[in-house]
């Protein structure tokens, strides 16, 4: 099954939280906390199954981060071989996509336009073009935007709004220069992601 391309509002209404991670969809979510469709609002009248609420959210997370089944599952995979808290280390490598990070400094307003800043060759890792998504960033790297994108109206706009939000702490950015450095892997306190993870391993372990 190919990458969801419909209304994002719709899907965070699904799954009742905000995955575009604007303003502009949570003001939407406070006026309709409920499921899309005629039936939306007798939703969840009653009591879910495990597998039902381990498959949400699985699903929320998934879409949070924008990506395939097939993709979510392999990340999934990798994390549960690699030492530490599976959990932790599987959100720190969904936070290490080159498409997230884009979106974590403020270069791209959603992760959506992110993915397709990057495709488009708009981002250089350590002064090189890079235009893979899923491509992962180090500990150190410097991720910045092309000379000549930096002239373009909504990446200036996006670097005007991020001027005035808080920068995720694991990333040090430089909005003048329209680069930043992703210093150090984020801890998961410092993700204040609506999700829990155990979960997510329960559904896969299953």
């Amino acid at each position: 099954m190919g990458r969801f391309r419909g209304s994002i509002t719709k899907l965070s209404r699904r799954e009742g939280i905000n995955l575009a991670e604007t303003e502009k969809v949570q003001k939407y979510l406070d006026r309709r906390p409920y499921a899309p469709g005629q039936h939306g609002q007798r939703r969840g009248r009653g009591r879910p199954s495990d597998y039902s609420v381990r498959l949400r959210e699985k699903q929320k997370l998934s879409r949070l981060y924008g990506m395939s089944e097939k993709q979510f599952r392999n990340l999934f995979e990798e994390a549960a071989n690699v030492p530490g808290v599976t959990g932790t280390v599987f959100l720190q490598l969904l936070e290490r996509r080159l498409d997230n990070v884009v979106f974590r400094m403020g270069f791209a307003s959603t992760r959506r336009q992110a993915r397709q800043f990057v495709g488009h060759g708009h981002v250089l890792v350590n002064g090189k073009r890079v235009d893979i998504p899923s491509y992962r960033v180090k500990i150190g790297d410097e991720i910045s935007v092309s000379e000549k994108s930096r002239q373009m109206g909504f990446i200036q706009e996006n670097m005007e709004a991020q001027k005035r939000r808080r920068t995720s702490p694991w990333i040090e950015l430089n909005p003048d220069t329209f680069s930043g450095t992703f210093s150090r892997l984020p801890a998961r306190e410092d993700l204040a992601l609506p999700i829990n993870e155990n979960f997510i391993i329960e559904y896969y372990s299953r």
